[in-house]
């Protein structure tokens, strides 16, 4: 492994410290909570957190080059976009690579005989505790899929190399699905 190219860093003058939470919302998907914070200089401060349990997704390229991805309507920003196949941790405890299998054959039919986990992204740590393991699969062969009963999706194949060079020009702005195509691409490119 490559060292990082960082300075060393005293961490223990930028720590927060956790006091008390608060519950200020308990919903299916997120739970929000009101944390009282020391900061490293000794104040006190707020902290809104969402506590999530994470999500897989994966980055599945086939024999040709081209990645699977799906588009739907995402309410939360109005916008229809494309995105790796991608899904919710059941719970907290369970196995983000087992979610990343059923997730990829449920939005897309696939499955996959070979995995390589690419990198657990925190997706918003200023606020959320959410992070994300990113697959990339290959050897993919074709079989039914059976999205949830209120996912709506449209699957396409593009070649890796467009579905890169549309994050490059900011039309897919889907963090997760940036970072994957773009970790795949680099590992696929210095295999050959």
């Amino acid at each position: 492994m490559q060292k990082t190219c960082f300075p060393e860093t005293d961490d223990k003058t930028l720590r927060e410290t956790k006091v008390k939470s608060a519950e200020i919302f308990t919903g299916r998907v997120i739970h929000v909570q009101k944390w009282d914070v020391v900061c490293a200089d000794g104040k006190p401060a707020d902290r809104e957190i969402v506590l999530h349990n994470g999500a897989a997704a994966i980055v599945p390229v086939d024999d040709d080059g081209f990645v699977t991805m799906v588009r739907q309507h995402r309410v939360a920003v109005d916008e229809c976009t494309w995105e790796i196949p991608a899904g919710k941790l059941d719970s907290a405890g369970e196995d983000p690579f087992l979610c990343a299998k059923r997730e990829l054959e449920e939005e897309t039919g696939l499955r996959a005989e070979n995995w390589q986990k690419l990198t657990k992204v925190i997706t918003t740590p200023g606020f959320c505790s959410e992070q994300i393991s990113l697959y990339l699969a290959t050897g993919l062969s074709q079989h039914a899929s059976h999205t949830d009963a209120d996912e709506f999706l449209n699957v396409a194949r593009v070649p890796l190399s467009q579905a890169v060079d549309a994050v490059m020009r900011g039309e897919i702005r889907d963090a997760k699905t940036a970072l994957g195509l773009l970790m795949a691409a680099r590992l696929l490119e210095k295999r050959d």
